[in-house]
């Protein structure tokens, strides 16, 4: 594999900007090729962000890759075949809306190539699992962008956390109130099922256990502008005993909380809080504390293409690996279930039996 990684976009709505923003930031890896529904689309997003793009149906000739080092020209088009075809790359971003995560990831693995992919990796856990199915059949790597495993405070929450022994009790809360517009607001779960899988990935990040039952009460205040349940309760049990707590609502003006969450761990040796934007802190049993100190790891999905490109030069295998990474899929779609029915779910229940945990 090349030191530097040519990718294939597929997506260049807001979030697939975002990424733009992230592979042009990134020397080590260059844009070879952009994929939308609306090639128009596609074509101003490349130009915002000093790529320029030839047409796909033009010819197969590779017209070079935009790096982070000034404009040069990438495949644009609309089918994807097509444009794999033509950019020859190395591997591809999926950053299509979830519906459309399964067609994508499976063609670009079916055509060699390892996957980036956005979460939540599908719709459904079903979904996921023949997006890993597709994976184990190519032998080709995908890799879910959990982007909140990534930042320098997240690192120094799980090095403070070491400190204080045994893990009891670890809990989130999560409140804000955001006026999405859009396909959000008309969701059935537009909490659990657009936002808590971050707080839910984070969980198992940062404790290092497996996920066995939860129990979830999702509801909508009075005064939600959400169609569907924007608030929740759930209570994950994990391996080992560890009680993960999630409270949180997105109809909570005031007093809000960071994106990431607020977070209480409590250990046998003592207990880390994290506000979700600063160094998070501990008071250890015998009355000291400590503030952690910050490294400089990348943030967010800087973070998640850093270590995908990395894992593709070296063939290695990342924990938020697709094989992995549906355990946290599982715990949303357990506590949708949980939910509408009013009982305890088993994450094995949802599922498939072959799993590998």
């Amino acid at each position: 594999m090349p030191e530097v990684v040519r990718l294939i976009q597929v997506g260049a709505g807001s979030m697939g900007r975002a990424w733009l923003d992230a592979i042009r930031a990134d020397p080590g890896v260059e844009l070879a090729g952009l994929v939308d529904l609306d090639a128009e689309v596609a074509r101003r997003a490349a130009a915002d962000h000093g790529f320029t793009g030839g047409s796909a149906a033009e010819s197969g000739v590779d017209r070079g890759a935009a790096t982070g080092h000034g404009p040069a020209e990438v495949v644009i088009g609309t089918d994807l075949a097509a444009v794999i075809a033509a950019a020859r790359p190395d591997a591809l971003v999926n950053v299509t809306v979830p519906e459309a995560h399964r067609a994508t990831t499976v063609t670009a693995l079916e055509a060699g190539l390892p996957v980036l992919c956005e979460k939540p990796m599908a719709p459904t856990v079903a979904e996921a699992r023949a997006m890993v199915d597709a994976a184990e059949r190519t032998g080709r790597l995908l890799m879910v962008s959990q982007s909140r495993r990534y930042s320098p405070q997240v690192a120094a929450f799980r090095r403070l956390i070491a400190r204080i022994g045994p893990i009891g009790t670890l809990n989130c809360q999560f409140f804000k109130a955001p006026h999405f517009g859009g396909f959000r607001e008309e969701m059935a779960e537009p909490l659990l099922l657009d936002m808590a899988i971050h707080q839910f990935d984070l969980a198992r990040l940062l404790t290092g256990a497996d996920p066995l039952t939860v129990g979830c009460d999702s509801y909508n205040p009075p005064w939600s502008w959400f169609a569907g349940n924007a608030a929740a309760e759930a209570t994950f049990v994990l391996a080992g005993g560890i009680r993960f707590t999630f409270s949180g609502s997105w109809c909570a003006p005031g007093q809000e909380t960071s994106w990431n969450g607020s977070w209480r761990v409590a250990g046998e040796h003592g207990t880390v809080t994290w506000d979700g934007d600063n160094a998070p802190v501990a008071e250890l049993a015998d009355g000291s504390t400590a503030v952690a100190e910050l490294g400089g790891e990348p943030e967010g999905i800087a973070g998640s293409l850093a270590e995908f490109t990395r894992c593709v030069r070296a063939g290695d295998r990342p924990d938020s690996a697709a094989a992995r990474n549906i355990v946290s899929l599982a715990m949303v779609e357990a506590a949708v279930r949980s939910a509408a029915e009013g009982r305890p779910v088993a994450i094995a229940d949802v599922l498939t039996p072959t799993t590998d945990m």
